[in-house]
């Protein structure tokens, strides 16, 4: 019978370290015996053979083979060739237990075997505690994927890393379980095991306060000032919390020291910061801080300018000798890297040509302190576009994209035309505005020469507006389609049908809106470049509306009763030059016949009968957004423009005041009485006369990185050129809710209110005057091509008046909430907002509360 006459096994240790691994060996080696004998430690043994055997799934013989000991081999017991095959095995990091067991000892010959036991392999990870992005991090960044090997050091780093990283946004007190389960195969036989990780984040600690130590010239106040993502706990502040991580305290350090540099502190340093930890929920912060001397600006002389002048680069520069030093300022005089249209000195070479240049300020004397500045400026030579293309498009014809491009061969280069160009195509709506970039192919430095090319990825230029309201007492549906890349040239070619003709740049709207007494269809085409040379817009339109009397108590439609609105309209805009070219003017003219049938009601006082509306829009707008349309972070946009028509009562011969007269003195309680105001009515609104003024405008403003404040202010007119004739019952102004229910049935315009159900906040025949104040701050969750989503939060007031006597702009039905808004390039923009209405709705005596409003194809 074999028996085991003496063993040497090596526990699992750290594999960093070999010295370890040899004297923990010869530890274990120094002490073994053989019944009725002892191996000889100075005699070499030869192998007569080797086993394996423990739990491991490895072929016998390719562990034998990866050994490198065969039958014959001689060797010491313990010996250096035992140590390297121990070592060589622990470094595969595929074992927990490795063992050598000399089973037999007959002569100068011993049997060895060799025990190992395999380390687990990971079949599944399960993470609780934490969000789902965050899981995959974890996974991700400790290797923890299925088939690894699960070793003491894995659970050990995993562990680490996670405390570690929850340690650093601030979660002092996170607690970390690993624990594993056998995973089964079908026959109950254990194949891997399955990891649980349970995380408790706890509660993220706070800033209980900020000590600045060492600080003399700025006040600690000033110093805090500069800490944008720390701040100390402060029961007044409620838009930023006082909460501690490390990424913030690093960034903050670095604003702290731009805060010295801006006021002429340039050799500036932080000492030291110490972070106390008072309890669970609070920590203290120390800064130590040492502010060194105050300098001013000395001389500043330009070296090796040659296109411009030292008094035009200095009037750029905009910095004085006796200033105090801003070393911040004096960077961004010479490149403001965050914005493409500043003006400072590298945008003022580059945008006229020199690409290359290089400007670089050097400190050439401290006197006392006083510091002299050379401007250094390399000017190279001026480049030109040879070759400026676009790839990536395959739906959109060329012509459509180079007509929009403000970088062409033969021009001198401007960096403010190749921003411009990324504006112009991301406005075009037919391309990802997040993915536009220009690539730079060739610099040629000798030959002054540069190829550009821009590539663009196209998204989605269709879209399908499905949506449903109530409004005027009924369900009132929408369908709609938008073709904004459309082809008209080719619609009568059906191998252009893919499914449709498309990527001339032409927009093509079809609607219908409908409910049980109401009907609406419409159709609309815009061309953006009439005639393929100039931008030059034309656009045009048709309508049709059917309007049927609605009972609201009986709930019944009376069809014999109705009211048709048929219209069109033509319209042409010019991009403009100047003042700049973000300039559009515009004009149109539409009309629209209304003809009644047996429809009195309290808005038409003749109920049968007829109206035409003829009326010259003119329009200026201003639109110097950035290049992504849905999410702008920067610019502004205007529009002012004036509806009028024929001054009708100057150039007939109507008597209007003996009319309003004779109006004012019927007995509207005799059929007489009642029949006489109609036909005066009829007389009156035969041509319907006004004129309608209307302004908004809005400013997108990056309040930090993505998240943009955007401020927007409306107002809007109707007013009549003769008062004996007064304003007419059309084209009047609803303020309230979200527009959704609207239908255009007598020229009106809904203005959305949030917080208010619609239209609720003007009278029942609308309003001649409105305006509409509101602050919306926004931050994107995604702005990929499949969906772009924001979310918002908002304050706003608006009013409606009759008259100038009645208005007053600070006279508002205030809200406030929250939203959520989702553009999808097959669907437009969809949204929900949920606002608080602070103030009563007409004749109410309460605040209105809570609305939900659904957004659909619309914009606040």
């Amino acid at each position: 019978m074999e028996k085991r006459v003496s063993n040497f096994k090596i526990n699992p240790l750290s594999q960093t370290s070999k010295t370890l691994y040899c004297i923990f060996l010869f530890t274990i080696l120094s002490v073994f015996s053989v019944s009725a004998q002892v191996i000889d430690k100075n005699k070499r043994y030869a192998i007569n053979s080797i086993s394996v055997s423990g739990e491991q799934t490895f072929n016998e013989q390719t562990v034998i083979a990866f050994t490198g000991l065969k039958e014959g081999d001689l060797i010491y017991i313990p010996g250096e060739k035992l140590s390297e095959v121990t070592k060589k095995l622990w470094e595969q990091n595929l074992f927990s237990d490795i063992a050598f067991y000399v089973t037999n000892v007959e002569g100068d010959r011993v049997d060895l075997e060799l025990y190992i036991v395999e380390l687990p392999k990971m079949y599944d990870v399960t993470i609780d505690g934490i969000r789902k992005g965050q899981k995959k991090d974890i996974i991700s960044d400790n290797g923890l994927k299925r088939g690894v090997k699960i070793t003491k050091n894995l659970v050990t780093t995993t562990k680490n890393y996670i405390a570690n990283k929850y340690r650093k946004e601030g979660f002092f007190n996170t607690e970390v379980i690993i624990s594993t389960k056998p995973h089964l195969d079908s026959t109950g036989k254990e194949i891997a095991k399955n990891m649980f990780i349970n995380i408790d984040k706890g509660e993220r600690v706070k800033v209980s306060s900020i000590d600045i130590v060492g600080n003399k010239e700025l006040s600690d106040k000033k110093v805090r000032s500069a800490m944008k993502n720390t701040k100390q706990k402060n029961p007044v502040r409620f838009w930023k919390r006082s909460k501690y991580t490390e990424d913030g305290i690093v960034e903050d350090q670095a604003n702290i020291i731009k805060k010295y540099k801006t006021n002429g502190f340039r050799d500036a340093r932080i000492l030291s910061d110490t972070l106390i930890i008072k309890d669970d929920k609070n920590v203290e912060l120390a800064i130590e801080v040492e502010e060194g001397r105050k300098y001013y600006f000395g001389n500043i002389d330009f070296i090796g300018n040659s296109k411009y002048t030292d008094g035009q680069l200095r009037q750029i520069l905009g910095i004085q000798k006796g200033e105090v030093y801003n070393g911040t300022l004096l960077a961004e005089r010479i490149a403001d890297d965050s914005d493409p249209d500043a003006a400072d000195l590298t945008n003022l070479y580059q945008n006229n040509g020199y690409l290359a240049v290089q400007i670089s300020p050097v400190e050439v004397a401290v006197r006392q302190d006083t510091i002299d500045f050379e401007i250094r400026i390399i000017e190279r030579n001026e480049f030109y576009f040879d070759h400026v293309t676009v790839v990536g498009n395959s739906k959109t014809n060329d012509h459509v994209i180079y007509r929009e491009l403000r970088t062409r061969p033969g021009q001198k280069y401007s960096k403010r035309n190749v921003i411009r160009t990324l504006r112009e195509l991301g406005q075009l709506g037919y391309f990802d505005p997040e993915q536009l970039t220009p690539d730079f192919k060739k610099v040629d430095e000798t030959n002054g020469l540069v190829d550009l090319e821009y590539s663009v990825i196209e998204k989605g230029a269709s879209q399908i507006e499905l949506q449903g309201g109530y409004g005027g007492g009924g369900f009132v549906g929408t369908l709609g389609l938008s073709f904004n890349n459309f082809s008209l040239r080719n619609i009568f070619n059906k191998d252009a049908y893919k499914p449709l003709p498309m990527g001339d740049g032409q927009r093509l709207s079809l609607r219908a809106q409908a409910s049980s007494f109401y009907q609406t269809y419409s159709l609309s085409i815009v061309e953006p470049w009439l005639g393929g040379k100039k931008p030059i817009q034309f656009s045009t339109s048709f309508s049709h509306t059917v309007q049927y009397l609605f009972d609201f108590v009986n709930r019944d439609v009376d069809r014999t009763r109705r009211f048709l609105i048929t219209g069109g309209s033509v319209g042409i805009a010019k991009r403009l030059k100047w003042p700049d070219d973000y300039f559009q003017f515009s004009q149109a003219i539409s009309f629209q016949h209304f003809n009644l049938k047996n429809y009195n009601t309290g808005l038409f006082t003749f109920g049968d009968g007829f109206a035409n509306n003829l009326a010259y829009t003119i329009g200026l707008s201003r639109n110097s957004t950035s290049a992504n349309p849905i999410y702008p972070r920067s610019g502004s946009e205007f529009n002012v423009s004036a509806k009028l028509t024929l001054p009708y009562s100057a150039l007939g011969s109507t008597d209007y005041s003996a009319l309003a007269e004779e109006r004012s003195m019927l007995d509207l309680s005799t059929v007489d009485g009642t029949e006489r105001r109609a036909e005066i009515d009829q007389e009156r609104f035969k041509w319907l006369e006004y004129y309608k003024v209307k302004f908004q405008g809005q400013w997108f403003t990056s309040v930090y990185k993505d998240l943009v404040l955007r401020t927007n202010a409306e107002f809007g007119f109707l007013g009549a050129y003769n008062q004996d004739r007064g304003v007419p019952p059309f084209e009047r102004f609803f303020v309230g809710g979200d527009g959704l229910g609207a239908f255009s049935l007598d020229g009106r315009e809904v203005i959305q209110l949030r917080g208010y159900p619609n239209q609720s906040l003007s009278n029942n025949d609308g309003n001649t005057i409105y305006n509409k104040f509101s602050l919306e701050l926004r931050y994107p969750i995604t702005l990929k091509q499949l969906a772009s989503i924001y979310v918002l939060t908002f304050i706003e007031g608006g009013g409606a008046y009759n008259g100038f006597r009645d208005y007053n702009p600070f006279q508002l039905n205030r809200s406030a909430g929250a939203g959520i808004r989702i553009f999808m390039p097959a669907f437009g923009l969809l949204g929900i907002d949920f606002g608080y209405g602070f103030d009563p709705i007409l004749n109410g005596t309460e605040a209105n509360g809570w609305e939900t409003h659904f957004i659909i194809g619309q914009q606040f």
